[in-house]
């Protein structure tokens, strides 16, 4: 199944995504957050098939974040070889982990705020996973996988200048200015998506960017959520970020994002953003 919130900020209700519209989930539950992730998923499926949720025509409708406000968002960096080198570091041994803040969130198609004095703005197109069981010290990655409630498209926002040259040694002051998270536009359930085999890519002024396939990861994701749990616990809801591919601005191949650039991201099965900076 595919789940969004939409509507408002702040407002937004939750829905199935049908082929040419949307069936309403209030009835069922307040939100798409980790309690609805962690134990209703069946009761959904249940009430699509029994035709039970009331249809929204999809026009005009915002489109939010897909899973509301988690309490972590948890990303892994240099994940792709090649965006490694592009980079100039090495290809990471262990995982390389840094958080944003929840209030990063934002909406697929929200605009984009370059902060205030930044020129090393940069786009990163990233397979985001949501996490639907509570995830502390697995066994394995394949014990890891099934603590997976489904899959989404997230634009990992970065200042550079701030990340890398005004960083004190950590990534985490260019990574959570307001916006910096695109999500979605859908979560689709993990038994829809194969994660090692999905095409990622991105735009600038519809100009390519990147190209490339999760099957190009270091550390796949079932991977990346067994080793996370090892050192932190992930809650139902919360949001990992898997890294992103060559071809972002900080290759020095591309300029950085000014305002009125259109940006845009897509991942096989899980849409597309259109994110205009301002």
């Amino acid at each position: 199944m595919k789940f969004a919130r939409i509507g408002e900020a702040g407002r937004e209700i939750p829905v199935v995504v049908a082929e040419d519209h949307y069936l309403d989930l209030s009835a069922l539950t307040d939100d798409i957050d980790g309690a609805f992730l962690s134990r209703s998923l069946e009761s959904a499926a249940a009430a699509v098939r029994a035709g039970d949720l009331p249809r929204i025509e999809r026009a005009g409708q915002r489109i939010g974040a897909p899973v509301a406000r988690p309490s972590a968002v948890v990303c892994v960096g240099m994940n792709y070889a090649a965006h490694a080198a592009e980079s100039g570091a090495e290809p990471p041994k262990d995982l390389v982990v840094f958080l944003k803040t929840p209030n990063t969130v934002a909406g697929p198609d929200d605009d984009l705020a370059i902060p205030p004095g930044s020129v090393k703005t940069d786009w990163e197109v990233e397979l985001g996973v949501v996490i639907g069981r509570r995830a502390s010290y697995l066994g394995s990655p394949a014990e890891a996988l099934a603590h997976v409630a489904g899959y989404t498209l997230a634009n990992d926002v970065s200042e550079r200048e701030w990340q890398i040259e005004r960083s004190g040694g950590q990534w985490g002051k260019g990574k959570s200015f307001p916006g910096f998270s695109p999500v979605g536009p859908w979560l689709v359930t993990a038994d829809e998506i194969d994660p090692g085999a999905l095409r990622l890519r991105s735009w600038v002024n519809g100009e390519p960017r990147q190209d490339s396939s999760t099957s190009d990861m270091i550390f796949d994701v079932g991977q990346i959520v067994w080793r996370l749990s090892q050192f932190l616990v992930l809650e139902p809801g919360d949001l990992v970020l898997t890294g992103t591919p060559e071809g972002v601005a900080l290759s020095g191949r591309f300029p950085y994002l000014r305002p009125g650039d259109v940006v845009e991201l897509e991942i096989d099965g899980l849409g597309r953003q259109r994110q205009v900076t301002r």
